[in-house]
Parts: structure tokens; sequence; C-alpha cells
């Protein structure tokens, strides 16, 4: 259970509040106006943001000050990261060991991952060498291996096609599943918060609201949340 105890973020004349809790195993999307917040939140959940004040939880455990690498969470940004020089089981090695000093064990991850995101046969090319859509699942077989208790996605399918981006999201529904991890998904499209989510986080205004039912928000959404789906 992830639980934002009364934080704040400033970053110059920008500031954001949130006090709020992810229950475990949940599926949540966080929505809201461009410059409300959203990446800057997700961020400061992952450490890569520091706060001006308050504490975040993990399971009850303070990880506030606890590094990024360390937190128990893997996180997946808009351009997927995936380094050019190094092959996509190389990549996707980099979620289990930094160094790539791999073990037999850890390869036999890494080619479960690969085959589970349909790119068994892709292990040894080079990413320039994908198209967006297999390079998003190379990136998500990164984020498979870790097994982290929480999946945090900031956008990573923006530019793939709507046919192809609901495939991705299909596939981050199965595998979210079948790990019993929770997510945390920053989206700008409604039909991403139907398939996908059974909350929604509300950012606007300088506040990150509570998490509520995805369907029972979009369906009867509050004046703010009207205003900028539109």
């Amino acid at each position: 259970m992830l639980t934002l105890d009364r934080v704040t973020i400033e970053q110059g004349d920008f500031r954001l509040e949130a006090d709020l809790t992810v229950a475990s195993g949940r599926k949540v999307a966080v929505i809201g106006p461009s410059g409300a917040g959203k990446s800057t939140l997700l961020g400061a959940i992952c450490g890569f943001v520091p706060l001006a004040s308050g504490r975040i939880l993990w399971d009850g455990g303070d990880i506030t000050r606890t590094a990024p690498g360390r937190r128990p969470m893997a996180m997946l940004f808009q351009d997927n990261n995936l380094f050019p020089h190094l092959s996509v089981a190389q990549n996707v090695g980099l979620g289990l060991r930094p160094d790539l000093r791999l073990s037999p064990a850890d390869r036999d991850r890494i080619a479960l991952a690969l085959d589970r995101v349909g790119l068994a046969q892709y292990a040894g090319t080079k990413p320039g060498k994908l198209s967006g859509g297999q390079q998003s699942r190379a990136a998500l077989a990164r984020v498979s291996v870790q097994a982290r208790p929480l999946i945090v996605l900031d956008e990573p399918f923006a530019a793939l096609g709507p046919a192809l981006r609901r495939d991705m999201l299909e596939l981050v529904r199965d595998l979210t599943a079948e790990q019993g991890a929770s997510l945390l998904m920053v989206t700008h499209t409604p039909d991403d918060v139907r398939l996908i989510a059974d909350d929604v986080i509300f950012v606007d205004g300088g506040r990150a609201h509570a998490p509520q039912p995805a369907a029972d928000l979009l369906d009867n959404p509050p004046p703010a949340l009207r205003a900028y789906l539109g």
C-alpha cells in the first residue's frame, strides 16, 4: 500500500499537495491538465523529485529518503530509456543487474520476459532496429523482470497509435495481474482509463486528489474534471 502523508512538492512557483493512499493491487490512472503536476507527482513517488514536506510510505514504512533504485517500484517513462548500444536482452537485463553480470537464472528470467512480450526472437537485436511498439515491449519486459510491487508508467505509450496503445495497455493489465502488482499510470485518454484503471487520481489546482472509482468518476465527473474532459 502506497501512502502520501501530507506531501507537498515545490519547484519555484509550482506547488502540489497530496494526501492519499493507493491500495495494494489497484490500477490507478493519474489524469489532469497539462502542467498540473502529474509527472512531477510520479517523480516524487519514485524518489527523483524531493519533497518540501510530508512523507511517502510503503506498507507503513517510511521511504521518503530511500534512494530511487531501492524503492519498491519500477518506472517506465515516455522515451522508454533503452540504450542503443545494447541488445534488447541486455537492456532488459539492466532491470536485474545494472552491471550486466547476469547469472544463468537471470538469463532465464530475461528470456521468459521477452517471450511474454512477444520479443523472444529479438533478444540479440539493437533497439534502433525495432519498431516503436517493439521498443515499448522491450522496456516493459525490463520493468517486468524487476518484479516490483508497484509499476509506475508516465505515458510510455503516448506516441503509439490507438490500436497499438490498446495492445500495450492490455499487456500491462495482464502483467500486473500476474505479478499481483499495483499500477500508477499517467494518461490523457479517457478510453485508456476505462480500459485499465480501477481508480483515478485527478491532479488539478495544485492538488492530487485521493483515488476515486474510475467508472463513477468518468460517468459523473465533478465540474473541474468535466471541464478537463470536455
